[in-house]
Order: C-alpha cells, then sequence, then structure tokens
C-alpha cells in the first residue's frame, strides 16, 4: 500500500517502542481526535500516544486507503488489549505541508 509519507511514519511508529510517538509527522499546531478528546500540540499529541499504548498495547495495520475531500482515509485493523479487538477503525488524516495537521479515529 502506497502510504504519504506522515501516514507511513505514523503506522511505522505503531510498530516500535510503545513510548516513542511519531511526532516528527505532526505539524506543530496539529490536532488528534480519539475516543471523544481532543489532543492539541506535540506536547498532548505524544501523552496522548504513550496513554494509549500502555493502556491498549495496541497495533494498527492499514488494509485500505482512500482520498475524501481534504482527508486521507485509512481503514486498518486494530489489534490489542481492548473489548471488541480487533476492530476495524477508520483512520482519517488531513496533510498540510507534508505533515499530519488534523487526525480523528473513529468506527
Amino acid at each position: 500500500m502506497n502510504l504519504p509519507a506522515p501516514v507511513k511514519a505514523f503506522f511505522d511508529a505503531d510498530k516500535g517502542p510503545p513510548d516513542t510517538a511519531p511526532l516528527d509527522a505532526f505539524a506543530s499546531d496539529a490536532v488528534v481526535e480519539d475516543e471523544g478528546r481532543t489532543h492539541a500540540g506535540p506536547e498532548a499529541i505524544g501523552a496522548w500516544w504513550r496513554a494509549a499504548k500502555a493502556q491498549y498495547r495496541h497495533r494498527a495495520e492499514p488494509c485500505e486507503i482512500r482520498e475524501a475531500q481534504d482527508r486521507t482515509l485509512i481503514r486498518a485493523r486494530v489489534t490489542g488489549q481492548f473489548p471488541g479487538s480487533p476492530a476495524l477503525l477508520t483512520f482519517a488524516f488531513r496533510l498540510v505541508d507534508g505533515r499530519i495537521a488534523a487526525l480523528r479515529i473513529g468506527a
């Protein structure tokens, strides 16, 4: 699958150590929405990444990619220590100037 560079960096980091957030892939003013919460900026996004990895011990494997409006939509199979694992989730990335400006994760 041919993923845009920042999206590939995000999913590649998912395979690495749980405390290593892919912050270089995000814009300095990026926003992540996940589980009804919003995380803005590198510090908050790094904290979100580490907390989610510690709690769920999950991995996401991209299954399909499509473009819709200004988003790159990735359907990924997510496995981990959470009810309903594995789950098929959508990662909606908005890319600006080669970085992730926004990410929304949902069913």
